[in-house]
């Protein structure tokens, strides 16, 4: 089966959008029925990938195609059930390597949540009307708010200890510490109480912002939605930009967009990503802004392109990164987006550049890229140079005109699109060595050749036309012969030098412990806790600490 991440709220079938003037309504109403894979029931607002895909198209649509929104509440039309998680028959069933493309999902969609509340003026209010447990309550923590009905019966919980013999894993447990600052030996007693915390306790520990009754729950949510919308620097008059359909065809051996071209060599595991820059210069003020806009176009089909790859494409292992197109227009496309940077919807499409960029960041593949004559990894795209484990540049030309290939950084490479750590690609590069990031940032603003680029850092190795072809075939077969286990941890080890943030220790934590924890036999063992949840049969623990 084949997962596909494109939906419309016209499909929805889980989450219902609403927009009441500056506040939107996202209401939780999964259809039980509505699994993305058979054999289980989503009871009781419980979730799967294909609820997090809506979400995160919901999330998307409200940054893009509703810039009078200020604030969004997310609340269940369920009476006395918020969200009860992530739904445990998946779980259960699920292959190892979709649950884990579940959690890192589901994490960024949450941190895609989150980013928007802090950088673009679209604040979130969690309404808990019941029981908000495990993923439910991870999915409060995201917001802003956290409003409990207090009626004796609305509870939040992180019961997966105790319950399942996994742990929160997408960020719950650090959002709890770092976020919301809960004392750890609190926190501690939470996570180990199956039925959770309700009322007046959980607003002594900080695990919610405020108690309301019932009676008066749905205005006093609203007073406070509207009140966070006023403060919003969104512009209430502007006209959205709709998120269409993406052109895409697929074929045994790849997928083609409008600006995006995906092969994927099956004997080597090997997917190669050529982008193709634009046709046209930008319009001359952002008013003139449409899906087609090329960063925008372009950014949405190599987003769609990282996840279908992620879940659908397991054993392609390599991701290399091809540019072709006009240098001079990527560039005229790049001084746009720095020139109007405080315009509301120049701003939505640097902070979904930053996202998806994070999304390559967090990727479990190999990711390398070559800068060759004809390509265009000018400004915001040579981020992907940046991002990539290695970067080849080819030295001379292999056109009969002449062309060499040439890479320019600018300010986009020096501060709109940081990483997880909160530093720029370049300083993550340079992580230590203050003389080298002066060096490249000296550069900015220089196009490139391939001896300026090695000199300045920016690229791995540089190689002349006559050995470019066998050099990267041996380093490609080399790579595709080592375990894709080592690789993984290898890669995750090596990306993310420098501070540790919430963001990184979410994304670390997943990949290291969620990652072990769920090929554990105390978990998903037939005796595990994820097997007998629900069976009424204990589950067997093997006791050993290890």
């Amino acid at each position: 089966m084949t997962i596909d991440f494109q939906t419309h709220p016209d499909r929805y079938r889980h989450w219902k959008l609403t927009v009441d003037e500056r506040v939107a309504y996202l209401d939780m109403d999964v259809d039980p029925k509505g699994g993305l894979q058979g054999g289980y029931e989503l009871k009781l607002n419980t979730y799967d990938l294909g609820v997090d895909i809506e979400l995160y198209d919901a999330v998307q649509r409200l940054r893009f195609e509703h810039p009078e929104v200020g604030a969004v509440v997310i609340e269940s039309r369920k009476d006395r059930v918020f969200c009860a998680g992530a739904n445990i028959g998946m779980l259960a069933s699920a292959d190892h390597p979709l649950k884990v493309n579940f959690c890192k999902f589901t994490n960024e969609t949450r941190s895609a949540i989150e980013d928007a509340s802090a950088n673009s003026g679209q604040r979130y209010v969690a309404a808990i009307n019941g029981t908000a447990a495990g993923g439910g309550y991870e999915l409060a923590l995201t917001t802003d708010r956290i409003m409990l009905m207090d009626d004796g019966n609305a509870s939040v919980a992180l019961p997966e200890v105790p319950l399942l013999g996994v742990l929160p894993g997408t960020g719950g447990l650090t959002r709890l510490i770092d976020k919301r600052h809960v004392r750890r030996d609190r926190a501690d007693v939470f996570s180990t109480v199956e039925e959770g915390v309700k009322g007046k306790k959980a607003l002594d520990w900080g695990l919610v912002d405020e108690l309301v009754p019932r009676s008066e729950f749905r205005d006093t949510v609203s007073a406070r939605a509207d009140q966070m919308a006023g403060e919003t620097d969104r512009p209430a008059d502007a006209e959205g930009v709709e998120l269409t359909e993406l052109t895409r065809t697929f074929s045994d051996d790849g997928v083609e967009y409008s600006s995006l071209r995906v092969e994927i060599d099956r004997p080597k595991r090997i997917a190669t990503m050529t982008i193709a820059g634009p046709h046209d210069p930008p319009p001359s003020e952002p008013a003139g802004i449409t899906a087609e806009f090329w960063p925008l176009r372009l950014g949405r089909e190599l987003d769609d392109a990282i996840l279908h790859m992620r879940v659908n494409e397991l054993d392609a292992g390599i991701f290399v990164f091809r540019s072709e197109g006009d240098a001079d227009l990527v560039a005229s496309y790049d001084s746009f987006l720095l020139e109007h940077a405080q315009h509301w919807l120049v701003r939505e499409v640097v902070l979904y550049w930053k996202r998806i960029l994070k999304r390559i960041d967090m990727t479990s593949r190999t990711m390398f890229c070559l800068v060759e004559p004809g390509s265009c990894f000018n400004g915001f795209l040579a981020e992907i140079v940046l991002a990539s484990d290695r970067a080849y540049m080819l030295e001379g030309s292999r056109d009969p005109a002449g062309a060499s290939a040439v890479l320019e950084l600018t300010g986009s490479n020096t501060g709109p699109l940081p990483m997880a750590n909160g530093l720029t690609r370049l300083e993550t590069r340079f992580w230590g060595d203050e003389s080298a990031l002066a060096v490249a940032t000296s550069v900015v603003g220089k196009r490139l050749d391939a001896q300026a680029a090695l000199a300045a850092g920016v690229v791995t190795d540089v190689m002349d036309d006559v050995d470019w072809d066998d050099e990267i075939r041996i380093i490609l077969e080399e790579r595709s012969s080592f375990s894709p286990d080592a690789l993984t941890a290898m890669e995750a080890n090596l990306r993310f030098p420098g501070p540790e943030t919430m963001e990184t220790k979410i994304f670390g934590r997943l990949t290291a412990w969620q990652n072990w924890v769920f090929q554990r036999p105390n978990a998903s063992g037939e005796a595990g806790a994820l097997r007998r949840y629900g069976t009424g049969r204990r589950p067997e623990y093997d006791t050993r600490r290890v």
